[in-house]
């Protein structure tokens, strides 16, 4: 059977946002919203038939995925006890409930795992819910793009809850924003910050090419996960340098009556070259004890450049 082939009118025109995308109809003098996913899709894919876009999707998702079963033997390794997925792209169901899975079948020190996706109008909570129930392990699903804004209730206590929210997650540059939503007034928190950084204490990361780092929204890698492991990186002195950055070293945290129950971010911070700069996306004065708009505070517009952010 003849395949379809996929065409795009030379009157129709795509644009591309930061958010979203849409497609200008300049023959009928109208425009329609499309996602940026469909965007990138439009034009490479012009003229190709509808099976060669899927299998080349197919295929980059796979190249995308990383090998998650040959990490785990390096998460048990490391006394790894939490880690967090984030997927920019969508995932299924299925996927969450493969990964699970593989770990009670290897059987891993793992006890909390947080999921980050994007939103899906084929989500529905009563399937949410049975996920969540049918496995311990799932801390969290931060379900972005969503709708509208909205917070579960934990399945158990303080494991298993769904949140919903409106903001966009569109790569990892949408990391380190600093608001008292984010606030954790416990014990185990105000702690840590005496000593430690609340943010990158103890965190290894794989970005989504599978470099390793300290955060996924840094520059600097230590190496990637193809060739090089997770142990090896730990071993390297300066990947623990902002280990013991406390907010009492940051300038302008050091004065904040919230230092101790707040996060911290040295991805994005306001002056690039030095290390012990305020958070870039961090809005609030401690010296009028106000919060404004980080992101239109003219002595931010360096860092914002900076970061391409």
């Amino acid at each position: 059977m003849k395949q379809s082939n996929f065409i795009l009118f030379a009157d129709c025109i795509p644009v591309k946002g930061i958010n979203r995308s849409i497609i200008c109809d300049t023959k009928n003098n109208n425009f329609y919203f499309i996602p940026n996913g469909l965007y990138d899709i439009l034009e490479p894919y012009n003229g190709k038939t509808i099976g060669a876009i899927k299998n080349d999707f197919e295929y980059q998702y796979d190249e995308m995925m990383h090998d998650f079963k040959a990490l785990i033997p390096q998460f048990e390794s490391l006394k790894c006890s939490y880690i967090q997925l984030r997927f920019y792209k969508e995932i299924s169901l299925d996927y969450i409930k493969s990964i699970v899975e593989l770990l009670k079948k290897e059987k891993s020190r793992i006890v909390s795992i947080d999921f980050i996706i994007p939103y899906h109008e084929k989500f529905k909570l009563e399937e949410l819910n049975i996920l969540l129930s049918e496995n311990s392990r799932i801390h969290s699903i931060i379900i972005f793009n969503s709708p509208y804004d909205k917070s579960f209730e934990p399945l158990r206590q303080q494991m298993g809850y769904i949140m919903l929210t409106a903001r966009n997650i569109i790569n990892e540059k949408n990391c380190g924003i600093i608001k008292d939503e984010y606030f954790y007034s416990n014990i185990k928190l105000f702690s840590e910050s005496l000593h430690h950084n609340t943010c990158l204490n103890r965190k290894i990361s794989i970005d989504k090419d599978g470099y390793i780092k300290n955060c996924p929204s840094m520059s600097a890698s230590f190496g990637n996960v193809k060739d090089t492991t997770l142990e090896e990186v730990l071993d390297q002195p300066l990947f623990k340098k902002y280990w013991n950055i406390t907010k009492d070293k940051i300038a302008g945290c050091k004065d904040c009556e919230f230092r101790h129950i707040c996060t911290d971010c040295r991805a994005y911070i306001e002056e690039p070259e030095n290390l012990f700069s305020k958070p870039l996306k961090c809005g609030y004065n401690p010296y009028t004890n106000e919060w404004l708009k980080w992101s239109t505070n003219p002595l931010k517009q360096k860092g914002i450049e900076f970061y391409g952010i």
